[in-house]
């Protein structure tokens, strides 16, 4: 009895030194985490002050960050310092600009050991740290990385220092601390419930990873979830504060309708995919409060932020954004681009100098009368995907666009839809285990609602891109073509 008593002692010790040796882990995470969102908290008055920047400084603010940013990658990355070559950075503003070229995501990501400014981060090491999400930390114990396929289709890979993504996260928040007169809440005191991505290599669980507790307490419900549990999940909580990609915003007011889901919350915010003015005016009827649209992106974080009025605004201290056309020419105040070039002013790990995006962004010529100077933006437009329909189940796109872009060496993909399920082609730049990924997809449709879904993963040495030259990255079958449209 003794004897197995000392093995069963022993047993145990073991057991508790392995749970204290997770614990251990785990609380390193959490300890980082903690100073992290103190740091955000320290941020807040700045960011928040510079909302209300006159014009001149704000200026002033954007030249001198623009000279600064050009200089370290100059300095820093071998690949722009080749192709700013001879570029007399003093004389360099915004005026002169677009004289230099523009930076693609086929650029970023061919060239990625050559842009990021330190040696230690390489594509391979950043798609190893991220494979590894969510049970990895800080990246080197300072770096965020993240991974979007982007309008595009082709995967893009992110990475922010410390401060960087410091930065991002508080310029995401600062006109919800403005509304609350510049006050933290305290922890706990204001649930914000997140109907979006789930996995920490999308920019909008990567934020929430990190900064959980501050300003709010954050509960994160998967758009990909069956939306009976994101129903559930919701009623449970009661959030006051709702951020939802539109798509799924029009699916919770349906289930407002049928008098499943019971929350009033007092600020509801919408990102992600276009905001079409049929989902903002059913949420508005469902819950009897402004719709507030932001305009995000993995390359710059918030690059449009509403303000109390729901009227969004650039972040004009963080990112110059040029709208321009096809041909990359400058459009006018109230003419909607056909892509942007964006460059980010905060991040000097991975230089984004002219970077296009494919959004199409109408720059307005009037002033908000919240009193802050930074331009004001219309509800984005975009390309759009088709939510895909099966026998009445609606099924994301985020369902097929998570499991593929966590795939590193997945370059591009087009998910057709079958009666059953998909077919996907994927262009890859390496192995690709096209059986894990497919059992991937197919237990997330299950996970929907979808009995015994078929999918087939075909790799490709092209895909298709039409006359124009644009991925049609989801094809739904036309005789279930959805009313409900997004855009990545």
């Amino acid at each position: 009895m003794s004897e197995l008593a000392s093995e069963s002692s022993t047993q145990g010790l073991a057991r508790s030194a392995d749970r204290a040796q997770r614990g251990k882990a785990l609380s390193a995470f959490e300890q980082l985490r903690r100073r992290h969102m103190a740091d955000a908290a320290a941020l807040a008055p700045e960011m928040i002050a510079r909302i209300g920047w006159s014009a001149d400084r704000l200026a002033a603010h954007r030249q001198d960050r623009l000279r600064a940013l050009v200089t370290s990658a100059v300095a820093r990355s071998p690949w722009h310092a080749e192709r700013l070559a001879g570029l007399d950075v003093e004389r360099l503003d915004e005026t002169s600009l677009d004289e230099l070229p523009a930076m693609t995501k086929d650029d970023l990501m061919d060239r990625f050991d050559e842009i990021v400014t330190d040696e230690r981060l390489t594509l391979a090491s950043v798609n190893d740290h991220l494979a590894r999400l969510p049970q990895a930390g800080y990246l080197l114990g300072r770096y965020t990385a993240v991974a979007s396929g982007g309008s595009t289709g082709r995967r893009g890979v992110f990475v922010y220092d410390w401060s960087e993504w410091t930065s991002l996260y508080v310029g995401l928040c600062r006109y919800l601390l403005r509304a609350a007169s510049g006050s933290t809440p305290p922890t706990g005191a204001v649930v914000l419930a997140s109907v979006a991505a789930g996995h920490p290599t999308h920019p909008t669980a990567a934020w929430a990873r990190t900064f959980a507790g501050f300003p709010f307490d954050m509960v994160a419900l998967p758009v990909t979830l069956p939306v009976e549990e994101i129903v559930s999940g919701l009623n449970a909580v009661q959030p006051q504060i709702l951020f939802a990609y539109p798509s799924a915003l029009h699916l919770l007011t349906h289930e407002v309708a049928a008098g499943r889901l019971r929350i009033a919350p007092r600020r509801i915010l919408a990102a992600a995919e276009p905001l079409l003015p049929e989902i903002r005016a059913a949420a508005e009827r469902a819950w009897g409060q402004p719709v507030h649209n932001w305009w995000g992106a993995s390359e710059g974080g918030g690059l449009g932020n509403p303000c109390e009025l729901g009227r969004t605004h650039l972040g004009e201290d963080q990112v110059i954004i040029e709208a321009v056309d096809a041909d990359g020419r400058p459009v006018p105040p109230g003419v909607t681009s056909d892509k942007i070039y964006l460059t980010n002013l905060y991040n000097n790990t991975l230089p984004l100098i002219r970077y296009e995006i494919t959004d199409q962004v109408t720059v307005l010529p009037e002033r908000c009368p919240c009193g802050s100077v930074h331009r004001l933006i219309g509800d984005i437009q975009g390309r759009l995907d088709d939510v895909f329909r099966y026998r009445g189940r609606l099924v994301h796109p985020h369902v097929f666009r998570s499991p593929l872009s966590r795939r590193a060496t997945v370059v591009e993909y087009q998910v057709r839809q079958t009666l059953r399920g998909a077919e996907i082609d994927v262009r890859c730049c390496g192995p690709l285990d096209v059986e894990s990924l497919q059992r991937d997809i197919v237990h997330a449709l299950a996970r929907v609602g979808l009995t015994n879904p078929e999918v087939r993963v075909s790799t490709v040495e092209r895909i298709d891109r039409g006359v124009a030259g644009k991925l049609k990255r989801f094809v739904p079958l036309p005789a279930v073509r959805p009313a409900v449209r997004m855009t990545a």
